[in-house]
């Protein structure tokens, strides 16, 4: 509702809002997943000297374009200098995964609030914390292991039929 009118957001408008909500998708997860990968390579590397060389090594290696600055580059992870969690960026990825994912299987049902599903999750994940491995408390939830491609259709990534135009 127009905050001075009271009317209704008009339709044409609402569709360009709703059409622009996956705008940079593509950008973003590129920049987001390179900001993992260069943090998980400097856990798995010896001793570096020169932060900033090795980033632009693997950037180099990932075929990034110089021209895209990541926004979160190497000086930006305080767990890579001051000590905390290794090579951590990646989870928050997963974490999107997983969330994308669980929240899928309430889609599946055709119920976002589906008591059946809800008492799923609180049994097999939130009630059993870590006292069994992940993996089987989430197949236990699910009935399988979780796949990014809720994430990716979240994103607007994901390429179906009705994308691609394919008939198959």
């Amino acid at each position: 509702m127009h905050v001075e009118t009271g009317e209704p957001m008009p339709q044409a408008l609402l569709d360009k809002v709703l059409a622009a909500r996956t705008f940079n998708a593509g950008f973003n997860t590129v920049e987001f997943t390179s900001s993992a990968i260069v943090d998980m390579e400097f856990h798995t590397r010896g001793p570096i000297d020169d932060p900033m060389a090795v980033q632009a090594e693997i950037l180099s290696e990932l075929g990034i374009p110089k021209s895209l600055v990541m926004r979160h580059a190497s000086p930006h992870f305080q767990h890579i200098f001051a000590g905390g969690y290794s090579a951590g960026y990646y989870s928050y990825m997963w974490s999107e995964v997983l969330d994308a994912d669980a929240f899928a299987a309430f889609e599946e049902t055709g119920d976002a609030f589906n008591t059946e599903m809800a008492k799923k999750l609180k049994d097999h994940i939130y009630s059993v914390g870590g006292s069994i491995d992940p993996e089987d408390a989430y197949k236990a939830f699910r009935g399988k292991l979780p796949s990014p491609d809720a994430m990716l259709a979240k994103k607007g990534l994901a390429v179906t039929e009705e994308l691609s135009g394919s008939d198959a």
